[in-house]
């Protein structure tokens, strides 16, 4: 048996089906993880993200630690409730974790790190303090729901603490409002718009119920991975990793390479690895063949190998299947991926595949539908 969130109890009551993921027990569907995707897409979904980890920084030297720790530069946070994506690396360049940081004020940042990753997240970090002016809290009495879809901000405001909102819709991407324990994000995972909400664990099951009363679906990891997919979202652990760094990750924009003087760790072996002119590049897929496009398929340009998926499967949106791939520069627009042993035919697009409901790359009438 996993760890279980403070909604486990909610998610039986519904009917969900339960899977292991990243230590945890969690809801892989309620019914129809197709009919939880398009709702996403739609309307509007809800999305139970206890199992990540917010974690909170603070101290004298929290900007200097941070500045260290991350890939991306806190520094940019000037105003507070401004967020950033970034990743952390170790020394060789791989990626630790992605995490988003918020600035919440002087001397005070909040990350969420992956919920696989938390244990070795918060060992890493504490490995790295170089200063006793920097405290590191793990918020374990905290819950995390994520509101998402084109109805999302207006159906989960009314039902915020009365303080929070007008603050929260007025805000905008990636910048988030507190007030005591909850804090609310216009963040997401899904390629729609939306909030990430954080609150005590001990308020989460009279949120969620609340939101489901006005028509808000609840929606498993199943459909946040395809929602995340369409959006060209990376998932951890396929599509980066400890071996893989941002720079062949399709990560890059991440990364603060000034001030120069920024010695991030990680920095020397990016720097390195731009000045050899060897990197793969991520690219989107669209099989054009039949099948079903899966992680570490082989691409093919001319019949010989030059990468793999990282991240493939079904877009409901598309009625396609559609595929995140790690490539040798120059792979053109047309190539073809193994599939148990034959070479299907797909073309090679620029993601996201779909944003705000919409698909961003054309479709062909003789693309083949998954």
């Amino acid at each position: 048996m996993g760890s279980r969130t403070p909604l486990f109890s909610e998610h039986e009551r519904l009917g969900a089906r339960i899977v292991p993921f990243g230590g945890w027990d969690m809801p892989l569907h309620y019914g129809s993880q197709l009919d939880e995707h398009h709702a996403v897409r739609q309307q509007a979904g809800v999305f139970d993200v206890s199992h990540m980890r917010p974690v909170d920084i603070q101290g004298t030297d929290a900007l200097s630690f941070l500045q260290r720790l991350l890939a991306n530069d806190v520094a940019k946070l000037k105003q507070p409730g401004k967020a950033l994506y970034s990743c952390m690396l170790n020394a060789e360049g791989g990626v630790i974790d992605d995490l988003i940081c918020y600035y919440l004020g002087p001397n005070r940042y909040r990350a969420v790190v992956n919920a696989a990753t938390a244990d070795k997240d918060l060992a890493w970090m504490h490995a790295c303090l170089q200063s006793a002016s920097v405290g590191i809290n793990s918020r374990d009495d905290l819950a995390l729901l994520a509101v998402q879809g084109p109805e999302a901000r207006a159906q989960a405001a009314s039902l915020l603490p009365v303080a929070l909102r007008e603050p929260a819709l007025a805000l905008k991407p990636f910048f988030a409002t507190e007030q005591g324990d909850w804090l609310v994000g216009r963040t997401g995972y899904t390629g729609e718009d939306g909030f990430e909400i954080m609150l005590p664990a001990a308020e989460v099951v009279e949120l969620w119920r609340a939101l489901l009363a006005v028509g808000v679906i609840p929606c498993g990891l199943g459909a946040r991975d395809t929602l995340r997919l369409e959006a060209g979202m990376n998932l951890y652990g396929q599509d980066m990793s400890e071996e893989v760094g941002p720079l062949e990750s399709g990560l890059d924009w991440t990364v603060a390479f000034a001030p120069r003087e920024r010695d991030f760790i990680g920095r020397a072996a990016l720097e390195a690895q731009q000045a050899s002119g060897e990197l793969r590049q991520v690219v989107g897929l669209l099989l054009t063949g039949r099948g079903v496009l899966r992680s570490h398929q082989p691409v093919l340009v001319n019949d010989q190998p030059v990468g793999e998926v990282t991240s493939g499967g079904f877009s409901p949106t598309l009625q396609r299947s559609i595929a995140l791939a790690r490539v040798e520069p120059g792979i053109g627009d047309q190539c073809a991926v193994e599939i148990r042993g034959k070479a299907v035919p797909a073309r090679v697009v620029k993601p996201p595949f779909v944003r705000h409901g919409e698909a961003r790359i054309a479709l062909d009438d003789q693309d083949a539908r998954a």
